[in-house]
């Protein structure tokens, strides 16, 4: 950490930095949207479901959520497969997979690599211990590679899935299942959802106050409404961008020696980054100026 970024923690009274980029589940704010998420992955995964989906645009908490969710199932003593980056053959995903379960795959065909995965998610389901896939990025996978996920989803007793697949990803993901390739794949998705961005200014107030909060902050508001209704309007309320706008914003508002943070100090984070987005414009003069038409017309 920087000198900056001690002094300015010092400054407000924060244990650590409450607006890191890295997906620290530390830091997990319970959203409605998250929380919804998170519930019906629970229950999905308990009812034995084989596939399901969750999607949002980028910074809306998808890894997260994901990390959340491994460190849930790791610490209920469920099995899982994480691949973090599935831009894979078809081939290096079985591999992939292999590697997640400790499986050796050197100098071994293709055709062995899956026969030896069949084999021992036998042996987990006749131990009773659930096995989870869950691949990250999901839009990323080429076709064959969906096609290959598709195959792996097939591995079942008359019973019971072998293994259950969790795809986070973005909206191109749901773009490709849509095609009728895919037809077959989507058709197993048995649940899904959509992460969306904070809704309005009193989400985001909530998000950020919890964030400051676990950071070890005490004191009263750091930002004022103002500063909330333009960080959300620059931010369009998706997290990710939230936490670079407002942790620009703590730093201007160090340097300025305020303990309180105003549109003004939002407003030059804002001209610093290059992802936010610019300020809807302000109607209200044109409504006021029509009404004004109006009862002129109406007098004459």
């Amino acid at each position: 950490m920087t000198q900056l970024g001690q002094a300015c923690e010092q400054f407000y009274g924060f244990q650590q930095a409450p607006f890191g980029l890295t997906p620290n589940t530390d830091f997990y704010v319970e959203l409605p949207c998250q929380q919804q998420a998170f519930e019906l992955l629970v229950f999905a995964l308990t009812s034995g479901e084989g596939f399901i989906k969750i999607t949002g645009e980028v910074g809306t908490g998808k890894t997260l959520l994901c990390r959340r969710l491994l460190n849930t199932l790791a610490r209920d003593g469920v099995r899982c497969a994480y691949i973090p980056n599935p831009a894979l053959t078809a081939a290096g995903l079985w591999r992939a997979v292999a590697r997640e379960l400790a499986l050796p795959g050197e100098d071994k065909s293709d055709l062995q690599i899956q026969e030896d995965i069949q084999h021992c998610l036998l042996q987990f389901a006749l131990a009773g211990q659930p096995v989870v896939l869950i691949i990250d990025e999901a839009q990323c996978m080429p076709d064959d590679t969906l096609e290959a996920l598709r195959l792996i989803s097939n591995l079942e007793t008359e019973r019971q899935k072998l293994v259950q697949i969790v795809l986070f990803g973005q909206p191109e993901l749901n773009h490709t299942l849509a095609t009728s390739r895919f037809r077959q794949l989507l058709q197993r998705i048995t649940y899904s959802a959509d992460l969306r961005p904070l809704n309005n200014s009193e989400a985001l107030a909530v998000y950020l106050q919890q964030r400051l909060c676990i950071a070890g902050y005490r004191g009263m508001p750091l930002f004022q409404s103002s500063a909330l209704e333009y960080l959300w309007q620059a931010s369009r309320g998706i997290p990710r961008l939230v936490n670079i706008l407002a942790a620009k914003t703590l730093l201007v508002g160090y340097g300025c020696g305020s303990h309180t943070l105003e549109a003004r100090h939002v407003a030059k984070a804002v001209a610093d980054t290059e992802g936010a987005y610019p300020l809807l414009p302000d109607w209200s003069w044109l409504r006021i100026s029509s009404l004004c038409a109006a009862v002129i017309l109406v007098l004459i």
